[in-house]
């Protein structure tokens, strides 16, 4: 069954084909470590996941490769202000190296929190200072460089089809600026390298050009083809890298192999909170999953409330929305839970749960089908199996979770004896009567081989 993905650099659903049979490359870019992530952040990461997951489900041993960005992100994508992670410094009192690792583990908790795989490799901007430089002078060398008082800049005037990921209208945003471009020729122009002059930053390396530092989209190109060759399958980030970020790596790529670094480039749209576009930092509108974890919310509810909607799709956050999807999390997780294990995957659903899942992600259509599942005729055990086979994709942990433990109160055992007595005496309505008794002291009973099992039931 075939895979396909919505590309943006073609507009368009395209069937997925590797470079290499079996094997799948993909890059993601990961977070800018000078403060925690927002849920609107790691909704991106989730996004990700679900995709290596779901080739992982087609049979493709997925290279996954994250960065960290903990140098060279401006506060203004037009190339001026302040380090992200200077700024982030100052604001902690921390140094700047102190703040990367700080964030750096915050980060990794939440995907921990979110059943997240861990990348085949992350890698770190600062690490790789001799590839990024590398890269830039192979820029040079072809030709599409020149420079200014504060740094070494791409002349995107140079490549015919600069902004072609985003549509961009070139000649428009050229004849139409309004700010000041400094010594930019133009301003799709972008910094490769910039120079200290006479601030002082706690992260400075020396370069051909001179002391400084590198600009924000030089890490990914160089990383990228570190650790996944000058051509690889798969490049994912969010919508807002479109028309900068990623345009400029494409562009930067373009200028030293004479073509793009990805074949596919996916994009995950924004989490909204109700009265605004899109979740930010800069703005205060920021959650962060610990909030969410402060409310009594369980990490994966917020999984499951991004798998309800397509990742390419806007999501409106709302507690009201997270709430539900706790509900409907809790309950899958008790049907499953409560399923006889021992069965085999149902063909004809795998065969549907794929076509979905092969579907550009559908996840929503996915999810739905679990609960066809847990609605069918088919034996439990094999719900169980189809549910658990789902569950790679979707990673819920479904298999993992277990009620939470909670003794059971002598009265409620005594209505469990009394229940196995009415039924080994075939007095049904008598042993109805007294489950709708042990119910209504909070707890469920599961008949098994062993025997009655109670199992306390969430609020």
């Amino acid at each position: 069954m075939e895979l396909t993905l919505y590309d943006t650099y073609e507009r368009r659903l395209r069937p997925f084909t590797s470079l290499e049979p079996g094997r799948a490359g993909l890059y993601a870019c990961g977070p800018t470590v000078y403060d925690y992530a927002h849920i609107g952040n790691l909704r991106t990461y989730l996004f990700g996941d679900t995709l290596r997951r779901v080739l992982q489900l087609n049979g493709f041993e997925a290279r996954h490769v994250v960065n960290i960005t903990d140098v060279g992100h401006l506060t203004s994508d037009a190339d001026s202000g302040e380090d992200k992670m200077e700024k982030g410094s100052r604001r902690t009192g921390r140094s700047a190296w102190e703040i990367a690792a700080y964030y750096t583990q915050a980060f990794l908790r939440d995907l921990e929190r979110l059943r997240i795989l861990a990348p085949t490799v992350w890698t770190r901007a600062t690490d790789h200072i001799p590839e990024q430089i590398d890269f830039i002078a192979g820029i040079e060398r072809a030709g599409f460089t020149y420079r200014t008082s504060d740094g070494i800049y791409f002349d995107t005037a140079r490549l015919e089809r600069y902004g072609h990921l985003a549509r961009l209208d070139i000649a428009g945003l050229r004849a139409g600026h309004r700010v000041d471009l400094g010594e930019k020729r133009a301003p799709t122009d972008f910094a490769l390298w910039k120079f200290i002059g006479d601030a002082t930053r706690q992260m400075e390396w020396d370069s051909p050009w001179g002391g400084g530092f590198p600009g924000w989209h030089i890490e990914c190109s160089a990383m990228s083809t570190r650790y996944l060759g000058a051509l690889f399958d798969i490049h994912v980030g969010g919508e807002d890298h479109v028309p900068v970020h990623h345009s400029n790596e494409i562009a930067q790529h373009e200028a030293c192999h004479g073509h793009p670094p990805a074949r596919y480039w996916l994009h995950g749209a924004f989490l909204r909170l109700q009265d605004s576009d899109k979740m930010s930092k800069s703005d205060g509108s920021f959650i962060r999953l610990d909030s969410l974890l402060a409310r009594g919310f369980d990490p994966l509810a917020y999984r499951y409330l991004a798998l309800t909607a397509h990742y390419r799709s806007k999501l409106v956050f709302s507690w009201t929305a997270l709430e539900a999807a706790q509900t409907a999390l809790g309950r899958l997780r008790r049907a499953y839970h409560q399923l006889p294990s021992g069965g085999t995957l149902d063909a004809a659903m795998r065969e549907r749960m794929l076509a979905a899942l092969n579907d550009d992600l559908n996840t929503p259509g996915a999810l739905a089908l679990a609960w066809e599942v847990l609605k069918s005729d088919l034996p439990g055990a094999v719900q169980k199996a189809t549910l658990a086979w789902l569950d790679e994709a979707l990673g819920l942990g479904l298999d993992t979770w277990r009620p939470e433990a909670r003794a059971v109160p002598d009265a409620v055992l005594a209505l469990i004896d009394a229940r196995q007595r009415a039924r080994a005496e075939r007095r049904w309505a008598d042993a109805d009567a007294l489950r709708a008794e042990i119910e209504a002291a909070g707890f469920a009973v599961r008949d098994t081989a062993a025997g009655p099992v109670a199992e306390p039931v969430p609020a």
